[in-house]
């Protein structure tokens, strides 16, 4: 056999990265059966597993997911019983809730009309335009999903771009140095709102050469700043959609997963519900986009004024066009449907009654069922149940009457076969592992287990460990999915606390607001990902803007739960509700925060 050629052995190991690692990441973790306490062991083998799977994707998502199923009871860790049933916890039925509604909006149209009016509003200039699209995104991927939302939003922002910049192709044709001498200078300049036409040729006097590149240099820069800001726009789309899905419960997975995995440690804690987050989460929210915006604005020229003002008619009317194409498409949409205004109407209900429910500074309307018996859950099955009976054409008397009629088909609001293909079921699934892998780690005792070692971050200043928390989870979150990465470290971030005497909530609720913070990688989240496959932007353009946005986010974060979150949730004591888990920690001094 010939000797194999180094390089092509590598290509070929990477062509068989996943077959390789579903075999050896098992063998690879076996010692840990021989050296971790036996029942621990297990659950930590198990888990390690699946957080390998996750961050390398060598199985779907949703198939690691439902590994608990088959390995803790074979593995003697939890019974099969106790394991299924989480796959479908009451939380999922909220998530489910917020899918459907999401799908109704998107089936009627609704989302474009919003979108288009807001970018009515705030007008457009560069700056303002940018600000437009991160509210819209912001918004929208609060009650749909960052990636629908990201998806939905990008070919409106090209359309409004190619109105006021014109072809991107030429775009990019203007920003190359016109004035190389090797270069073809026969070539006819494209005409842009803000150019000169100019056309070279050899046998022109040197002045002539000299004002011609002094044009041409006009067109570049001009162009380059145009490419600045379109790239501006295409980047805060996903930016603020990822920053928009932490505002609700229902607006990003992870969000979730702390309601579930609080249940299952924490059974009497009942802090965290859809008002309350939403009373925490959406100042927070607000914070973060405004400094992203100014950040993105800043960075890519939206806050730049060093046009000239001799372009200033150009400019104006390359805005006015722009203007124009935003009208005309919101003209086309036509009068508000019923169907829009029916699911307005039941949105508007939906989000009332969560937040009313139980908002905890006031009683809310659960007072008038037997106490806790009515969850978030109820009330969203509830609301969507009604979408698939109300009619979406506004009924008539009249045809009661009418024998000559004709019998239109009977039309509900959304359908079945709608609902079924918009639910990303994977995400349930994924949701599911996670609290089956959380409730294996409590029953086992590995989350004890863990917390013993944790002992010596007892000296680190609970203030400084949530900045520390929040770095880690956000960086981690850059090369895993946001939902697999709070999956394995919730349990972790929650022993952590306990161990401290800490209340817990004071440590997950910023880890679990910073795993949406992946902005540096393409492929750090969906939306990231959709930006990134337009073509026009590039991974150092992602990763410049998105390390400072980092920053920024994990600063909020702090500011947040150091402040408003502090006395909303009572996170400068221990709560009574983490006790019996803490009966066995070793007594350390109460956290006391200024």
């Amino acid at each position: 056999y010939a000797t194999m050629d180094p390089a092509k052995f590598s290509r070929k190991l990477w062509g068989a990265r996943k077959q390789l690692i579903l075999m050896l990441a098992p063998l690879l973790l076996l010692p840990l059966l021989f050296v971790v306490p036996p029942k621990e062991g297990k659950c930590l083998y198990v888990v390690l597993l699946m957080a390998v799977y996750w961050c390398t994707e060598a199985l779907p998502l949703a198939v690691t997911a439902m590994l608990p199923v088959c390995l803790f009871p074979t593995m003697g860790i939890l019974p099969s019983k106790k394991v299924c049933p989480q796959y479908f916890l009451e939380t999922n039925f909220l998530f489910l809730s917020g899918l459907v509604m999401a799908s109704a909006i998107e089936e009627c149209g609704l989302h474009r009309r919003i979108a288009l009016k807001v970018l009515k509003i705030v007008g457009v200039k560069p700056a303002w335009l940018i600000l437009g699209m991160m509210i819209t995104s912001s918004f929208l991927s609060m009650w749909l999903s960052n990636t629908a939302t990201t998806a939905m939003m990008l070919p409106i922002a090209n359309a409004i771009l190619e109105s006021l910049f014109g072809n991107l192709e030429t775009l990019k044709e203007n920003c190359k140095d016109k004035s190389d001498p090797e270069g073809d200078s026969r070539v006819k300049m494209h005409v842009l709102p803000c150019e000169k036409q100019v056309l070279t040729t050899e046998n022109t006097p040197d002045w002539t050469d000299r004002s011609e590149q002094k044009n041409l240099e006009e067109v570049r820069r001009e162009a380059e700043y145009q490419m600045k800001v379109w790239k501006g726009f295409l980047i805060s789309i996903p930016y603020a959609a990822s920053i928009g899905g932490t505002a609700t419960l229902t607006g990003t997975a992870p969000n979730l997963i702390l309601v579930g995995q609080l249940k299952s440690y924490f059974p009497e804690c009942d802090l965290i519900n859809f008002g309350s987050w939403f009373v925490f989460a959406f100042p927070l929210m607000l914070i973060f986009l405004i400094l992203g915006w100014i950040w993105i604005a800043f960075l890519y020229g939206g806050l730049n004024t060093r046009l000239c003002i001799s372009k200033h008619d150009e400019r104006a009317a390359a805005e006015a066009k722009a203007k124009a194409v935003i009208d005309e498409d919101y003209k086309k949409l036509g009068p508000i449907k019923f169907a829009e205004g029916s699911i307005t109407f039941l949105f508007i209900i939906f989000a009332v009654l969560l937040f009313t429910r139980d908002p905890k500074f006031v009683n809310g309307w659960s007072v008038f069922f037997t106490k806790g018996y009515v969850s978030d859950a109820v009330t969203g099955v509830i609301i969507i149940s009604i979408l698939f009976f109300f009619p979406s054409q506004c009924p008539s008397l009249r045809w009661w009457f009418d024998s000559r009629a004709s019998n239109t088909p009977y039309v509900p609001l959304l359908s079945w076969r709608k609902a079924q293909e918009s639910v990303p079921w994977n995400i349930i699934l994924l949701l599911g592992g996670g609290f089956a892998m959380a409730k294996g780690c409590e029953e086992s005792g590995l989350a004890v287990w863990i917390g013993n070692h944790l002992q010596p971050l007892a000296q680190v200043p609970p203030a400084v460990a949530v900045i520390f928390i929040t770095a880690f989870i956000a960086c981690f979150t850059e090369f895993a999915s946001n939902t697999a990465t709070i999956i394995i470290f919730l349990p972790v971030i929650a022993e952590l606390a306990i161990r401290v005497n800490v209340n817990p909530l004071y440590f997950m609720i910023p880890a679990t607001t910073g795993c949406s913070y992946a902005f540096m990688l393409p492929v750090s989240t969906p939306p990231n990902s959709i930006a990134f496959a337009s073509g026009h932007l590039m991974v150092k353009d992602m990763v410049k803007t998105g390390f400072v946005m980092n920053i920024l986010g994990i600063l909020c974060v702090s500011l947040a739960v150091n402040t408003w979150g502090l006395h909303m949730f009572n996170l400068h004591t221990y709560p009574d509700w983490a006790r019996p888990l803490n009966a066995s920690s070793a007594t350390v001094p109460p956290f006391n925060q200024q």
